[in-house]
């Protein structure tokens, strides 16, 4: 077994971990990411093929270089992932790609982290690792005949993976219903779950790019967990999906997709029952369910509430040396976004300097 020792190890080369690894260097820290991936971006390389940010080109930069295109366009998953890519070639992070880190301990007062055969020795341990790793599916899933087909969002790419028949889309928030749209075109599709609000405009249309510098404003500086309306937010955030944005429930219905209030709560014969007591006859079942966040392999003590990770701006106050960064509505309701982590990732790399916190200390 061989044995590295860094100041800081970064798990994650998605945005936050890139982010944070620019504001270190440029400080004169050292730091190593850790990817999973065997090229930094296929984290979105590999979700569905349609998708396309939510929020314009000039919002979605990371510190030190602007996305690369028109400020008004709005990127394909494609091109974020290659942007995300370039930007580690760009300023030179120390990206070590195809690296899953197996679990995170103690040891006195450094870390160790271990990958494989290999162990790292860290001052500091940056979880970046988002939100995206642990797919779910109620439980009921496992009830359904098995000729249906099911896929979670994540593994979902496009409609040529559904089976012929009706489908049922899981999860009325914006994935659910891009989704949904998307397969309505060669499927009668049903679409179950609360709708929780819709932006009352076309996000790529004139009104937006006159309201979007105001929402953008108050992502980063009024839905904070500093603010009373940021800290009612919060919860919400954590424990919802989000409004529609792109696809709006008047898109979905002039496609004939059918929405549904009602959750789906129970199995009968093998379909799936909404909470009114209807069955569904489909053929395919697409679960926009969410993640949840796997913190098992981080075995080491911190405090977690709600299952996530109690932080101050990204700082474990319980752990010093430990931080998390790109979760939701880390500090305020940017954090989650592309263009939103940057300021997140340079209080982590400010706090990670002022302390002082190398591989071994003294």
């Amino acid at each position: 077994m061989t044995i590295e020792q860094c100041d800081t190890i970064i798990i994650g080369g998605g945005q936050a971990g890139l982010s944070t690894a620019y504001h270190l260097t440029r400080r004169g820290a050292s730091c190593v990411i850790l990817e999973d991936h065997e090229r930094v971006g296929d984290i979105w390389r590999r979700r569905f093929d349609s998708l396309r940010l939510y929020s314009p080109a000039k919002y979605d930069g990371l510190p030190g270089w602007a996305f690369p295109v028109p400020p008004w366009t709005y990127p394909s998953k494609d091109q974020v992932a290659d942007y995300l890519e370039a930007y580690a070639s760009r300023f030179e992070l120390p990206v070590r790609t195809g690296v899953r880190v197996d679990t995170v301990t103690q040891d006195g007062d450094h870390f160790v982290v271990r990958v494989g055969d290999q162990t790292f020795e860290a001052g500091n341990v940056v979880v970046a690792s988002g939100t995206w790793q642990d797919p779910r599916t109620p439980e009921l899933a496992a009830q359904l005949d098995p000729s249906i087909r099911q896929l979670h969002s994540h593994h979902y790419r496009n409609p040529s993976q559904l089976q012929p028949g009706d489908v049922l889309v899981v999860g009325a928030s914006h994935s659910g219903a891009d989704i949904a749209l998307e397969v309505s075109g060669g499927h009668r599709t049903t679409l179950a779950g609360p709708v929780r609000g819709e932006l009352p405009m076309d996000i790529e249309g004139r009104v937006a790019r006159m309201v979007l510098p105001f929402l953008w404003f108050a992502a980063n500086h009024v839905l904070t967990r500093a603010t009373p309306v940021g800290r009612k937010m919060h919860p919400e955030v954590l424990a919802h999906g989000g409004p529609l944005l792109r696809v709006k429930q008047a898109h979905l219905a002039a496609a004939g997709v059918e929405h549904v209030s009602e959750k789906v709560t129970d199995v009968q014969d093998g379909l799936p029952v909404l909470a009114d007591g209807r069955v569904l006859d489909v053929r395919n079942v697409v679960w926009c369910t969410g993640f949840g966040k796997d913190l098992s392999w981080i075995q080491v003590p911190f405090d977690v509430q709600d299952g996530w990770p109690v932080q101050e701006r990204g700082v474990v106050p319980s752990l010093p040396g430990l931080y998390f960064i790109g979760l939701p509505f880390l500090y305020a309701f940017a954090s989650m976004l592309v263009g939103g982590v940057g300021r997140d990732a340079e209080r982590v790399a400010e706090d990670i300097v002022s302390r002082g916190r190398v591989a071994v200390p003294a």
